[in-house]
């Protein structure tokens, strides 16, 4: 009898341990997914930037480096291989983006040109399905991150490699410009 009782608890264990495992596997990957819609986005985003640099160069050729400083952010994006590389990258590559924005702010002729105006609008669009899916990657990112630290999970997660995962945000410097009062010109 006392060895049925060790048996069934071995097995009510082993079912636990086997059901937080999987929930875990489950977890991560629905990040990884995340992840990859988001590659889609930035695929794009990347397919984008050099038509708009090719566009600004004939209107702004004296603003080289604000151009080149795109190019190579986009560059290192593209070339990124992990999701933490792949992060900062593109943090860097939004960055170089906000630098051209400012930049564009002194050439009126190239805000009215067709050719312009389209592909920024195909960038904005671009820009607002990445905001969904990082918002939804953040969610499954946080929702990883829960299960990994919280008990009993985290026994689990711990004794099978799981480990809490950074999340897809602004960044350093983007955060530091969202501290300033924005600039408002009349």
């Amino acid at each position: 009898m006392n060895i049925l009782i060790v048996v069934g608890i071995i097995v009510l264990l082993g079912i636990i341990f086997a059901s937080m495992y999987n929930s875990l596997v489950r977890l991560r990957n629905n990040r990884e997914n995340a992840f990859a819609d988001i590659d889609v986005q930035l695929k794009q985003r990347h397919d984008l930037i050099p038509q708009l640099v090719d566009t600004v160069k004939g209107y702004a050729a004296h603003e080289k480096e604000t151009l080149d400083r795109v190019i190579q952010a986009r560059n290192g994006a593209v070339s990124a291989k992990t999701i933490d590389d792949k992060i900062a990258a593109e943090n860097q590559l939004s960055s170089a983006l906000a630098g051209l924005k400012i930049t564009l702010e002194a050439y009126p002729d190239l805000k009215a040109n067709q050719s312009f105006l389209q592909l920024q609008e195909e960038i904005a669009d671009v820009e607002n399905k990445l905001a969904a899916v990082r918002r939804y990657f953040n969610s499954a990112t946080k929702e990883y991150n829960n299960a990994v630290q919280t008990f009993p999970s985290n026994i689990i997660a711990g004794m099978t490699g799981f480990q809490k995962e950074i999340m897809f945000d602004l960044g350093k410097n983007e955060r530091a410009n969202l501290e300033q009062a924005p600039k408002i010109n009349f």
